[in-house]
């Protein structure tokens, strides 16, 4: 049996964030049990998941992204209180992490060049000399201000200021993306438990098939596109535990949960 593990309402300790009320709701009629944690105590270092852990038992978290080091701790904690990560450090990085799965589906997702964040990033774009750029780290791009996806080198600037202001840190580094052609409304996303891929509805995608077969993280999610050549990219992978239900219903998540972890 597979414990979850979701963040509390901050200001009713004993209820889910109300974001995650739903997905709560679904997992719990699908046989799961559940536990909730203050993310502002875990933060300051104290973990008390209410009801506790049940020891020896595998949890998979469900929440907010966590940087690398949180997420260590998570694993940390977890070990503690004599429970499993489902999900260790090294496999949330994998998925996490663009440049931990870019090498290995490089061939089915935009070119991208990875740059330290201490580089004049400025000068790197100006020698790939692409006609525009998608500017991300190795977890989020921006989408507040000026957005993420420029085309002059000296627009760079403006996008990793704010980087800094809108999210406080840049995680790992810089990914610049090569900007190719999606048609817009096409983009959709899937989930990978084990190897097999899930898709909401309708009919799932080659390619997600084939990076399901390259990436061997336990869980993670597929974003997917359509080219204006009719052509599928994938556009994004995450951990699954961070991922949210994007074109999902908590009860459609919640039965693929099922199917993997409560048989």
């Amino acid at each position: 049996m597979m414990h979850l593990l979701y963040p509390n309402n901050p200001l009713r300790p004993r209820q889910p964030d109300e974001q995650i009320a739903a997905e709560l709701d679904a997992v719990r009629a699908a046989g799961f049990e559940v536990s909730l944690f203050s993310m502002e105590g875990f933060q300051a270092g104290e973990f008390r998941p209410v009801p506790p852990l049940p020891s020896t038992t595998g949890v998979l978290y469900r929440g907010w992204m966590l940087s690398a080091s949180e997420y260590g701790s998570m694993v940390s904690f977890l070990v503690q209180a004599g429970a499993r990560p489902v999900i260790s450090a090294e496999d949330y990085l994998a998925s996490h992490h663009l440049p931990n799965w870019y090498s290995l589906i490089f061939d089915l997702t935009p070119e991208t060049r990875v740059f330290p964040s201490d580089c004049d990033l400025e000068t790197e774009l100006r020698a790939l000399a692409w006609p525009e750029y998608f500017i991300k780290d190795y977890v989020k791009s921006l989408k507040t201000s000026v957005g993420f996806r420029i085309s002059k080198p000296e627009q760079v600037s403006a996008v990793v200021a704010d980087m800094q202001r809108f999210r406080g840190v840049i995680e790992g580094g810089f990914c610049v993306r090569r900007v190719e052609s999606f048609l817009p409304d096409t983009e959709r996303r899937y989930f990978v438990l084990d190897g097999v891929a899930h898709a909401a509805s309708g009919d799932m995608p080659p390619i997600v098939h084939e990076c399901a077969k390259r990436l061997r993280s336990r869980f993670y999610s597929v974003d997917v596109v359509r080219q204006t050549d009719g052509q599928h990219r994938i556009v994004e992978v995450g951990d699954g535990q961070v991922s949210d239900l994007v074109g999902w219903t908590p009860k459609q998540f919640a039965a693929i949960l099922a199917e993997h972890f409560l048989r």
